[in-house]
């Protein structure tokens, strides 16, 4: 799986965030592998172990994007573009191994393929005050 597929598999289960408590995080994240039919074990683990560390970061992650969107507030954003802006967000605080730039490009072009028409430019304006 490419990192791309292994982002947008990321983001997915991010976006179940929005849906279901913390505690059932485990559950949808088996549910989630279930659907994934002959996902190769690391690729699986790699998404198991990236969710887990993103929603472990949630709320700082939050607070960080709080601050710096000007007039929108995480709690008025679309559940899509949010769920978008959390997983830049955390590869450029957090991932070392992703350049901020990577971050954003990936999340423009998650925008394109699940958001709305308004999304890419919306989410690479939040995310530009990242770096």
């Amino acid at each position: 799986m490419t990192r791309r597929e292994l982002r947008e598999n990321i983001f997915k289960m991010l976006f179940r965030v929005e849906f279901h408590e913390e505690d059932e995080m485990n559950d949808q994240l088996t549910l989630f592998e279930e659907q994934l039919e002959g996902l190769k074990e690391t690729d699986l683990s790699y998404i198991k172990e990236k969710t887990k560390e993103i929603i472990g970061h949630l709320k700082e992650i939050d607070v960080e994007i709080n601050e710096k969107s000007t007039g929108w507030k995480t709690s008025r954003m679309g559940k899509v573009d949010l769920s978008i802006i959390r997983l830049a967000v955390y590869e450029i605080r957090f991932d070392e191994e992703v350049p901020e730039k990577v971050a954003i490009n990936e999340a423009v072009e998650l925008a394109k393929k699940f958001g709305t028409d308004e999304s890419p430019a919306f989410i690479n304006g939040v995310l530009a005050k990242f770096v």
